[in-house]
């Protein structure tokens, strides 16, 4: 008989009460994800980079979030969204645009690419409300918890899914989040972390599943085996029923994660499924891995792995144990790199690294958590101190644009690229229509670490978002949102280039002036 997971909760979480937040999306200087980059699957297929390089800014609402995913120039431009607060069906409403395609009851990513949610501050949890990713690609999610999410019972969300995704997905790395419900199926509970019709290229990182029935499916069915290329590790997954995770075909890759109470089954590997199973540490659990619920078979490759008070079932009809000598079956080659760590340190790494607002801290193989890269920001620190010196400060020493050169994409009629450059405000450059590009260049290479876009009269807060390229290389070198003082890393370059990518009105560029900082 299915013993109900909400038996087994925690007090404190029955009575855990966080208010409602109201938001609004502000333009915030670029930030990248803290976490030093994919692992897993997610490098594969070109990568996965999320919102890299596009503007950033803050949402305290689900409203808020689909306004930044509406606001972009495109479906696919870059963008990274932070989130503090709750959210939840109170804040959150669909927004239209041509960028976007949202809904209601929960945070859709549909039909877009290139967007990183990031929780930061005081943390990000979506409360009762679903991350739904469809028809979309280079998606990364990091730094949130998701809970209580139920497609039956008031409210629903996301048929009941904490993050689910579908319909041609590519490219998902999921990162320091922590998912969870408060029961099983018969309490209104699906997966939460589930995948289905042609989903591939997905990595879940260094997060925590607990308290489900279902921790999550690759395949929604025995015929939809189109999906996989997926890895799992350094997660917890703690007071699961079964699927941790169920593999229905394609491939997964399952190392150092730590199993805790799986109460009915763990890696479920069915329907020509196969994973690669390494050094995890299985504990206090049953039939952690096998083919079970149906019979087609699926495989496994096995090592290092410990299992620690797990007892097994009899195979019979359609349930097939690996245990209880878990043997490889199959073999499975690893396109990526990674470290592993030991098999008996892995729940000391996982207690300390997984999850949301644990500073993303991961390991390197070592069996010691490492703090982020040091040049990257950490989403959960408090902002710099305001007397520190500010890369929108007024630059000083001399304009390197006066006697460069420039020109540009489009100009309008009766301006001219050499009015950005001449030191007079009277005389502007405008685009042909509401985004364009001006650059100024030098005959030899030189350094810049700073430039001031100055308004002409009369059209100040025309400029809507921007970004700032080496022309020499294509590489961004910042983006934003509004005309003035822009600091990057000390560049050498001969051309530098201000694309705007969206504006309120006609753009009138006065004075592009560059520095070297």
């Amino acid at each position: 008989m299915r013993r109900s997971v909400a038996l087994r909760l925690n007090a404190a979480l029955a009575t855990l009460a966080v208010a409602a937040a109201t938001g609004v999306v502000l333009s915030m200087p670029e930030a990248a994800a803290a976490a030093s980059g994919a692992t897993g699957y997610a490098t594969q297929n070109g990568g996965t980079t999320g919102g890299a390089g596009g503007q950033t800014v803050r949402a305290t609402t689900g409203t808020a979030i689909h306004q930044a995913l509406c606001g972009r120039a495109s479906s696919s431009t870059p963008i990274t969204i932070e989130v503090e607060g709750t959210i939840n069906h109170g804040n959150t409403t669909k927004v239209s645009g041509d960028s976007c395609s949202t809904a209601a009851d929960k945070i859709e990513l549909k039909q877009i690419s290139n967007v990183t949610i990031v929780g930061v501050g005081g943390g990000a949890v979506f409360d009762q409300l679903g991350i739904h990713i469809r028809e979309s690609s280079n998606i990364i999610i990091q730094n949130v918890t998701v809970r209580n999410v139920k497609k039956s019972g008031s409210p629903t969300s996301n048929g009941g899914d904490a993050i689910g995704m579908e319909s041609g997905v590519r490219n998902v790395w999921v990162d320091h989040t922590t998912l969870e419900a408060s029961g099983g199926e018969s309490e209104g509970y699906d997966g939460l972390f589930d995948m289905k019709d042609d989903t591939k290229y997905v990595t879940l990182s260094y997060s925590v599943l607990r308290n489900s029935g279902r921790g999550g499916l690759i395949g929604s069915s025995e015929s939809d085996r189109s999906n996989g290329y997926v890895t799992f590790h350094h997660n917890k997954y703690e007071n699961i029923d079964s699927r941790a995770p169920l593999l229905r075909g394609g491939i997964a890759h399952v190392y150092n994660n730590h199993y805790v109470s799986l109460n009915e089954s763990g890696i479920n590997s069915r329907a020509g499924a196969k994973a690669k199973v390494d050094n995890n540490y299985f504990e206090d659990s049953k039939d952690v891995l096998g083919t079970f619920y149906t019979d087609q078979a699926g495989y496994w490759q096995v090592s290092g792995n410990i299992f620690d008070n797990v007892t097994w079932s009899e195979r019979e009809g359609d349930n097939n144990p690996a245990g209880p000598d878990p043997q490889s079956n199959t073999s499975v080659s690893i396109p990526y790199s990674y470290a592993l760590d030991a098999a008996d340190c892995v729940p000391g790494v996982v207690s300390q690294t997984a999850g949301a607002n644990k500073g993303l801290k991961v390991s390197d193989g070592s069996c010691t958590p490492q703090n982020p890269d040091p040049t990257e920001p950490d989403p959960t620190e408090p902002d710099p101190d305001p007397t520190e010196p500010d890369p929108t400060d007024p630059p000083t020493g001399t304009n390197l644009s006066i006697g460069a050169g420039a020109d540009g994409s489009s100009k309008a009629d009766g301006t001219s690229y050499g009015n950005v450059r001449d030191g007079d405000m009277s005389t502007y450059w405008s685009p042909s229509g509401s985004t364009g590009s001006v650059s100024v260049k030098w005959g030899s290479a030189t350094t810049v670490s700073k430039i001031n876009i100055r308004e002409a009269a009369g059209s100040e807060g025309s400029i809507g978002t921007w970004r700032v390229v080496n022309h020499d290389t294509g590489s961004v070198l910042a983006s934003g949102s509004g005309a003035g003082v822009i600091g990057f890393d000390r560049t050498s370059l001969k051309k530098i280039t201000f694309q705007i990518t969206g504006s309120g009105g006609t753009p009138k560029v006065a004075e592009f002036e560059t520095y070297a900082g």
